[in-house]
């Protein structure tokens, strides 16, 4: 395997990873208005996600970083071409992250509230922008004989980017709603279960037309693997989380995105941004790779760091495995 094949993978896998981590994390902060009814409720969805959200930022920390190093020419054209989007979602969650410090720190019901209404925008809003921007890369944008973006902002805004966005949106607040119910305890984690029930499938309506329109746009053999593992994992985890099996639930909603992410990098390569203006102007894996040597000295540097990285994470979420209630919440809180 060449080595800017290999880095495509590696950046598909941590692409992966983010979307499976982070995406329960903005579902949390999408049902603290939809699930919970009290803003004691509101800091117990919240402290399940507080010791582990700003870990699985990390992530896409090191998926952008990976791109910019291994293949420039794809971050430039991605990065100039969906500058407002990202930009949006930069600023989400920085915001998002101030306010999971700054809720708590004064009494007043209304900086309490503000903060809180952060929360759910600026995880309602990336949740949206990374399915409409991963859509616009797979199904291909305008890209100049020169590899740069060469459209604007309404290029970016069609009836699949809307989909996919509207696909992200539902199967990350499913995702939530599962880890909800695995982590939380009481009346709180019933309704998680009751939720995740309507949310499963929400997902399922919009997700396999998503799914099927991009398999016959530009799917192959091993794209259509990945769909009807993507369609059964949803399928199975609804059935798991019916039954009161919250650690399958989750699990296999975990599956579900995944396979999902897997099957767009999979009907992407071997192109990274293919354009729509001329398949022959397309950036590919290997015209947008960095120099063999470059390569080479990335993988030994991710070979030591990476997993320091993933055990370290994992050891986090064993060590914040239980599950919290209401009762858990200090009434000043």
């Amino acid at each position: 395997m060449n080595l800017h094949d290999f880095w495509f993978l590696l950046i598909a896998f941590l692409w992966t990873g983010y979307f499976f981590l982070e995406g329960f994390d903005f579902g949390i902060g999408v049902l603290t208005k939809l699930l919970a009814r009290d803003r004691t409720e509101r800091r117990v969805l919240i402290n399940t996600i507080g010791p582990v959200w700003d870990g699985n930022e990390v992530w896409l920390i090191t998926a952008a970083g990976a791109t910019f190093a291994a293949f420039p020419d794809w971050y430039a054209a991605l990065f100039s071409g969906f500058y407002l989007p990202l930009l949006a979602i930069l600023v989400c969650l920085i915001l998002r992250g101030v306010a999971f410090e700054y809720r708590h720190k004064r009494p007043e019901d209304r900086w309490q509230r503000n903060w809180e209404d952060a929360i759910f925008w600026c995880s309602l809003l990336p949740a949206f922008l990374w399915g409409a921007i991963f859509a616009n890369l797979v199904h291909g944008v305008p890209i100049g004989r020169d590899g740069n973006y060469a459209g604007g902002l309404p290029d970016l805004i069609t009836p699949y980017a809307l989909l996919g966005g509207a696909v992200t949106l539902v199967l990350f607040t499913f995702h939530g709603a599962v880890f909800a119910a695995l982590k939380t305890s009481g009346d709180i984690r019933t309704r998680a279960r009751r939720y995740a029930t309507g949310l499963g499938l929400a997902t399922v309506v919009v997700t396999v037309p998503f799914l099927a329109w991009t398999q016959s746009d530009r799917g192959n053999a091993r794209s259509l693997v990945a769909v009807v593992i993507a369609v059964l994992a949803l399928a199975v985890a609804l059935v798991m989380n019916r039954r009161g099996r919250e650690g399958w639930a989750f699990g296999l909603s975990g599956v579900a995105i995944a396979a999902a992410v897997a099957m767009l990098f999979l009907a992407l390569f071997p192109d990274v941004m293919p354009s729509s203006l001329d398949p022959k102007w397309s950036l590919t894996a290997a015209n947008a790779a960095s120099s063999p040597y470059t390569l080479k000295i990335m993988t030994w540097v991710g070979a030591i760091t990476m997993p320091l990285i993933m055990a370290y994470q994992a050891w986090t979420y064993w060590v914040f495995r239980k599950r919290i209630g209401t009762r858990h919440i200090p009434a000043a809180h």
